[in-house]
């Protein structure tokens, strides 16, 4: 039965994704307040299809430490799940992500329309630079970012080499970092086709504040925080 229905799920995400794909590319003209607003009910679909199909739903803990301005999303990467769900929970935002991710058909196509901030993982100083001019430009526009400080997903009980990057943006820019922990991996495993029922919990932190912290403390913080919480949320 998971068989059959995992498999039900990824039919109706590659025909929403095939018939989203070329509408998005309609709203190109318009401004990119509307094409988020389209682009991301794809999101919400998915979420809705993996809840009906897999029996996969979710709670969220800590919606009270969401601030009311921009700021920086740090998350645990455990699963493609979480790339999907922070889009209904946090307003407008871009990802940091790797540069290949837009070559992806259909999928890569709807995320060069939101604009996300996609650097080369191994152009050094560059990549830091760009980052931060980007960067900066996305949350004075209002638009939060959002982090996978670890990288790449990271199956659950496992930890990832927690990278500088939106630290450095924390420290140049002084926007507070929301640090987010959850468990999705319980549920839609890496490189794993059948998804297990359960319910995903997300748990939203309290702020840090950058201000006096260089990039390598603010790190630190964020990973504590997250691997700790991460614990203590347990499985799915």
């Amino acid at each position: 039965m998971k068989f059959f229905r995992s498999l039900l799920f990824s039919t109706g995400m590659i025909l929403a994704t095939i018939v989203y794909a070329p509408l998005s590319l309609l709203t190109f003209p318009l401004p990119l307040a509307w094409r988020y607003h389209f682009i991301t009910s794809w999101s919400h679909f998915i979420i809705w299809w993996l809840k009906i199909t897999c029996q996969i739903d979710y709670r969220i803990k800590g919606r009270e430490n969401i601030p009311s301005k921009a700021a920086i999303i740090m998350s645990k990467h455990q699963s493609t799940w979480e790339t999907l769900i922070l889009q209904m929970i946090f307003p407008q935002q871009v990802w940091i992500l790797k540069r290949e991710l837009l070559m992806v058909p259909f999928f890569g196509w709807g995320l060069a329309m939101l604009k996300p901030i996609a650097i080369d993982r191994k152009g050094g100083r560059k990549a830091v630079e760009q980052l931060l001019e980007q960067g900066r430009a996305h949350l004075r526009a209002g638009r939060w970012i959002v982090v996978f400080p670890e990288g790449t997903r990271v199956p659950p009980g496992k930890k990832g080499r927690y990278a500088l990057g939106g630290a450095i943006l924390a420290e140049q820019t002084g926007t507070v970092i929301v640090p987010v922990a959850h468990n999705s991996g319980y549920c839609w495993r890496k490189k794993q086709f059948i998804k297990q029922p359960g319910t995903i919990t997300v748990s939203i932190g309290p702020i840090i504040d950058p201000s006096g912290k260089t990039a390598n403390e603010i790190i630190r913080q964020v990973e504590n925080w997250i691997e700790t919480e991460v614990k203590n949320i347990g499985p799915a």
